[in-house]
């Protein structure tokens, strides 16, 4: 659509520019193919950043040809011959542009940046529903490529996803090239790389102490400085009150490097949804379970948001390695995993800097999750930029989170979420929480903040468990509270606040 478009504008232009009687029904076309343009770019791009720098290089791209046509117009009898060719050679330039990643990325990009592809499946590649798969096979095959379906959604009739394969390319091969082959083949929809993310991890901080006034008997919670921050009394306060009353247990789900299962402060919350899940020889995502979902009041370690085992479950899937990196697939695969098994919140403590303008595949595996009543939640990153260039927290339908300190400022490493459609504020340095085996540590990073969210919308989920993603936001930014930086941090959650909302919303229903 954004290709036939653009090629309909160009040739609208022809008939505007040279205006002869024989191409006078020809300039009609500019505002269908304006119209087709402009809702492709709208559609499949993910952020205001991105959808701002290709509209500019499009238009610019469209002035520059209609002053180049205006001057062919005086070339008389050589005009529409010589017109309708150079709007052929515009077409074909502009369509290299577009299937060049830095141009899509342009406003987002930054030259330094170094981003790693999969070895054994480079390109993440959506073949169009008309595309035959032993054409497709055949096709690949004389080129010496190979491909394997991507993902095996379990509804595979509301979503797209199941029409992606990974392609795997010989070493050396240049995936620029490869790009523009499979988009001239007339077969794929979409070609995007299938980037590597690796945890950025922080190094660890001391704790600012907290405060023990909080009616419970877990010992580290004095190193919980971020309890205060939340006014955690107010929320323990409401949830053993009659105001509210959970409806079941929510699913929040960890979506890392796995979860200790068997931690003496996680294993009475923890739900396994698939034994190879259920250890962690990285440590990052135990110690974003014991944030999102600590057993309180029960005499060791940590406590969490929930003050009582009525409202949320903890479990896990494993979207990285143990290593701490994982693939594109690797991540969307975990999405949908976790969405199969019925988690009502998926929480991702991870991303990365990516060449990619338009997070497609991400997007589809979010409105995948949400169009079966979970809400995502991504970390910003923590790399001190614009989270708008960051996956997978880019995608459209996620809520992003970023990090702020005690002194409520956004922290030195916090990615900004100015851009981002839906984004808040949750603590996220010295965060104290488990660790494998039984132990437990201060971390910083978005991560950290990222599951104080997941676990504050799991509480939501239970009590109403229609809430949508959009629902969940509202009431979050709504309720919040303003830091230091509200422009680039979002505005900072407050449990209470946000679970009276949601239950006066209920009433008022």
């Amino acid at each position: 659509m954004y290709t036939i478009g653009f090629v309909l504008a160009l040739f609208g232009l022809l008939g505007v520019a040279l205006d002869r009687e024989r191409l006078r029904a020809v300039r009609y076309l500019l505002a269908p193919g304006v119209v087709l343009w402009a809702a492709s770019v709208f559609t499949q791009t993910s952020n205001w950043q991105a959808l701002f720098g290709q509209s500019f290089r499009d238009l610019l791209f469209l002035g520059g040809a209609m002053l180049a046509l205006r001057a062919i117009a005086t070339l008389g009898k050589l005009a529409v011959p010589v017109g309708i060719v150079a709007v052929l050679c515009f077409a074909g330039i502009h369509r290299g542009i577009a299937l060049n990643p830095s141009a899509d990325t342009a406003a987002t990009a930054e030259s330094t940046m170094v981003t790693n592809y999969a070895p054994d499946a480079e390109l993440l590649v959506e073949l169009r529903p008309s595309t035959d798969s032993e054409r497709w096979k055949r096709w690949i095959g004389a080129k010496g490529w190979t491909s394997c379906p991507a993902f095996h959604p379990q509804d595979g009739d509301r979503t797209d996803l199941d029409d992606y394969v990974m392609l795997d390319l010989p070493a050396g091969a240049d995936l620029a090239d490869v790009t523009q082959q499979l988009y001239a083949a007339d077969l794929v929809d979409y070609v995007e790389p299938n980037e590597v993310i690796k945890l950025d991890i922080l190094p660890k901080q001391d704790t600012p102490i907290g405060t023990s006034i909080l009616g419970i008997n877990d010992p580290e919670v004095k190193r919980q400085w971020a309890m205060k921050a939340l006014k955690i009394n107010e929320l323990y306060e409401l949830l053993t009150s009659d105001q509210v009353q959970p409806q079941r247990k929510a699913l929040v789900a960890i979506l890392d490097t796995g979860v200790d299962a068997q931690h003496e402060d996680l294993r009475a919350n923890y739900r396994s949804v698939g034994k190879k899940y259920d250890n962690d020889p990285q440590g990052h995502g135990t110690h974003c379970a014991g944030i999102a979902g600590a057993v309180t009041n029960n005499g060791v370690g940590v406590a969490s948001l929930a003050r009582t085992d009525k409202f949320i479950n903890i479990t896990s899937v494993k979207a990285l390695r143990a290593g701490g990196s994982g693939t594109q697939q690797d991540i969307i695969n975990a999405i949908i995993t976790a969405t199969d098994k019925g988690a009502d919140v998926l929480s991702l403590s991870l991303g990365g800097f990516s060449t990619q303008s338009r997070q497609r595949a991400y997007s589809e595996a979010v409105k995948y999750a949400t169009d079966r009543g979970a809400i995502v939640v991504a970390a910003a990153g923590n790399s001190n930029r614009d989270a708008a260039g960051y996956t997978p927290v880019n995608a459209t339908g996620m809520i992003g989170v970023s990090a702020i300190d005690s002194e409520l400022q956004r922290a030195q490493f916090s990615n900004r979420v100015g851009k981002i459609a839906m984004a808040v504020a949750a603590p996220g340095v010295g965060v104290f929480s488990t660790k494998p085996n039984n132990t437990y540590a201060a971390h910083n990073g978005t991560s950290m903040a990222t599951p104080f969210v997941s676990g504050l919308l799991g509480i939501m989920k239970s009590i109403r468990p229609d809430l949508t993603n959009k629902e969940a936001f509202k009431i979050l930014d709504k309720t919040g509270i303003a830091t230091k930086n509200t422009a680039d941090t979002g505005r900072l959650i407050q449990p209470a606040a946000a679970v009276r909302a949601l239950v006066a919303r209920g009433a008022d229903n």
